[in-house]
């Protein structure tokens, strides 16, 4: 296909290559983000090498909420994404009359790969509060495509973008590729998505008759072996992902082995409202308060459910009010709400963690 526009710039494939190694760069970025998230989650030691501040932490992006989307992690659909456009970018190969049209349609796909860029962006900045570099990586290239394939219309396709679209899904019904190459793609979301276990879901091991529990002579509670051959004392904060996920595996562990480990309980939340010295600057906000429900919850017999149900509240990173922990834990509302304000118990949180 030759036009006017055509015949002034350069031979097609030093465009076309272009797109293509930005396609193969954002399915390996994709690759390796998806690998990252699961053993974020999987694997006790797992640190990404971008986990270098609090500003600048892939990990941090990762644990967080909004890193799934429609029930599969963000990083999938990124990969899917550009297979997606890979599939049509060969259908684009060459430049004939039947391929040019299919530009516009990785012209759209640019727009929206974009714009969700936009949007994940601004997630990161105020509601994670921390910046992956691979996802910013993943933007770039999603800004670049957009780009190319507007160079691209403008140098070899003379058609409107209506037009060229509608020329574009008549050549698709028509182009054997697409026909086996959509449907596998189809297939293979429909695979992922239901064969993919949810391991971001931790579901903690329910108490169970055999799992005895009571509070050390330092008032912490434990739970697990009565005469325990193993003792495993945590520090937590009910906002920390890293105290959740250590929090799931132990109780797993406990479940597995009720006679002979004990967990014993300490509160550590990184609140600055409680712990200024470690935390000088707002960072946790709300977890003193989670802590101060906890110790509550110990005095009235319920600390473990409590203690689940806050860790449960804590990793959506949103405010929730005491009625949800009252529905989760069977406690008074109003009863969690004074906690929050009671002299006694701020003297007996104060208390005990000193103690730890």
């Amino acid at each position: 296909m030759q036009n006017k526009r055509s015949k002034q710039a350069l031979p097609y494939q030093y465009y076309f290559i272009p797109v293509l190694l930005l396609v193969l760069l954002g399915l390996a970025d994709t690759a390796y983000l998806a690998i990252s998230h699961y053993r974020n989650y999987t694997d006790i030691s797992y640190s990404s090498f971008c986990a270098l501040s609090k500003a600048i932490n892939c990990d941090t992006v990762s644990q967080s909420p909004w890193s799934i989307l429609f029930g599969l992690p963000v990083a999938i659909w990124g990969f899917i994404g550009y297979l997606l456009y890979g599939i049509l970018l060969i259908a684009a190969g060459k430049n004939t009359t039947e391929k040019i049209p299919f530009w516009s349609l990785l012209f759209i796909l640019g727009v929206l790969y974009s714009t969700a860029a936009v949007y994940f962006g601004y997630i990161s900045a105020t509601k994670i509060h921390s910046y992956c570099i691979l996802c910013i990586v993943s933007y770039g290239i999603s800004f670049s495509l957009l780009l190319y394939t507007w160079i691209i219309r403008r140098r070899f396709d003379d058609d409107s973008l209506l037009s060229s679209l509608s020329k574009a899904f008549l050549h698709g019904k028509k182009n054997t590729f697409l026909k086996i190459a959509l449907p596998v793609l189809a297939i293979l979301i429909l695979g992922i998505k239901f064969s993919l276990p949810q391991y971001w879901n931790y579901s903690i091991s329910p108490l169970t008759p055999n799992l005895a529990t009571g509070m050390t002579k330092d008032f912490n509670p434990w739970i697990g072996a009565e005469d325990p051959v193993l003792t495993i004392e945590e520090y937590s904060d009910y906002q920390c992902f890293q105290c959740y996920k250590m929090h799931f595996m132990l109780r797993r562990l406990i479940a597995q082995h009720p006679d002979k480990i004990r967990l014993i309980h300490h509160h550590f939340p990184m609140d600055h409202t409680v712990n200024e010295i470690v935390v000088p600057t707002p960072f946790h906000i709300g977890a003193g308060k989670m802590a101060m429900m906890a110790i509550y919850a110990a005095s009235r017999g319920k600390f473990w459910q409590t203690n689940d149900a806050l860790f449960k509240l804590g990793r959506n990173k949103e405010p929730f009010n005491t009625k949800t922990l009252a529905d989760l834990t069977g406690l008074p509302a109003g009863e969690f709400s004074m906690a929050t304000r009671n002299k006694n118990i701020r003297l007996f949180y104060n208390m005990t963690s000193a103690r730890g």
